[in-house]
């Protein structure tokens, strides 16, 4: 098991006096290698660049000044690798954690971060993630009923679906969004002609898509990631079926584009928890930062973790404390304006509301189209 400490020391005449500086530990988790590498890496990035940002401006506790780093660890997006990890961060008495990524991995090492009271700030989407009575974990994403739910609005509003099939990866969070999407698609009017399921490390889907051409359906809803995104449009395509992919925020990656092999307009619509960040000041600002510190473009969630690790900064500096009970206090009552949106807090510690952003694949952009 790799653990890696990123530590961004203030720059600015701290090196006398550092041994009078408070040292904030904050753990992450996401898959750093595997097929959903280039998302961990991608939410890594945010916080970092969020840490960077913080240690030049310089937060004081009390009177003391603050230096934030970051305990960087790679779950795989596996669920066993993940409670290994979490009980790990927990054993080395780190109080607060950005991530996991995934669902799946979320809900299993919620455990060991709830027994030992660490804060932790997750994008994963399945609602059964909020429903465990955990007072310590705080969503900083869209839910599946709103990624899920949206896109079938948008596929029937927008899109004008009448038929749609529908396949998940049996993932918690590929269950959760295609079960949201299909709940939805049928309370306005949709029909859905399939129900079919592969796994998160199928790499070959032309039996479920032989399968599901003969229902004829208009557009095809994928709950999984960009990975098998990716291949399964491939594979569509070469079946000759050229009716739309949906997705939620999994595929919403310019990975999905590269592995599809598929050039120009992709015809691949998904939905990501957020305002269009070119919308909005903050936004703009984030990204052209983002691309100057990465020589990249952000993907999925960057944003998200940049906001956590902010929102976390902002309850220290607002508590004037690093105890983990102030902080669940301060963020369950609080507002904080963010990249992606205001981040307060019903009483499951779910967003009150999230924007939604429904993007289509052009190329290797992955290109807003509309906020709902």
């Amino acid at each position: 098991m790799k653990s890696i400490v990123v530590s961004l020391l203030m720059v600015a005449g701290l090196t006398s006096g550092i041994h009078a500086q408070e040292r904030v530990r904050v753990g992450f988790m996401s898959p750093l290698t595997g097929p959903q590498a280039a998302n961990g890496v991608d939410n890594r990035d945010g916080a970092l660049l969020a840490i960077k940002e913080l240690n030049n401006r310089g937060i004081k506790v009390k009177g003391k000044p603050v230096t934030f780093e970051l305990d960087v660890n790679d779950d795989v997006a596996d669920p066993k690798q993940g409670v290994q990890v979490a009980q790990m961060l927990a054993d080395k008495k780190i109080n607060f954690v950005l991530g996991p990524y995934n669902s799946g991995v979320t809900m299993p090492a919620s455990r060991p971060f709830a027994d030992a009271n660490v804060v932790v700030f997750t994008v994963a989407s399945n609602p059964k993630v909020t429903e465990q009575g955990q007072t310590n974990l705080f969503r900083i994403g869209a839910s599946d009923n709103q990624l899920g739910g949206k896109m079938a609005t948008y596929a029937a509003e927008d899109l004008k679906v009448k038929n749609v099939a529908i396949i998940d990866d049996r993932t918690a969070y590929g269950q959760g969004v295609a079960g949201e999407f299909g709940e939805q698609a049928k309370r306005l009017g949709v029909k859905v002609v399939a129900n079919e399921f592969t796994t998160d490390k199928a790499t070959d889907f032309s039996s479920i898509l032989t399968k599901i051409r003969s229902t004829k359906p208009d557009a095809i809803f994928f709950g999984g990631y960009a990975p098998q995104g990716g291949l399964m449009l491939r594979q569509l395509r070469a079946l000759g079926m050229n009716v739309p992919l949906l997705g939620g925020d999994g595929i919403c990656s310019s990975e999905t584009a590269t592995l599809s092999q598929v050039s120009g307009d992709l015809n691949v619509y998904c939905t990501q928890g957020g305002s269009m960040l070119d919308k909005s000041d903050k936004g703009q600002k984030f990204a052209e930062r983002y691309r100057q510190e990465y020589k990249r473009d952000p993907l999925t969630y960057a944003a998200a973790f940049y906001d956590g690790m902010n929102l976390l900064a902002s309850a220290i500096e607002a508590t004037q404390s690093t105890d983990p009970q102030a902080i669940i206090t301060h963020v369950a009552k609080g507002k904080f304006a963010g990249v992606s949106g205001e981040y307060s807090y019903d009483d499951k510690h779910n967003l009150k509301s999230s924007a939604v952003t429904v993007y289509t694949l052009k190329g290797k952009e992955v290109v807003p189209l509309k906020s709902l």
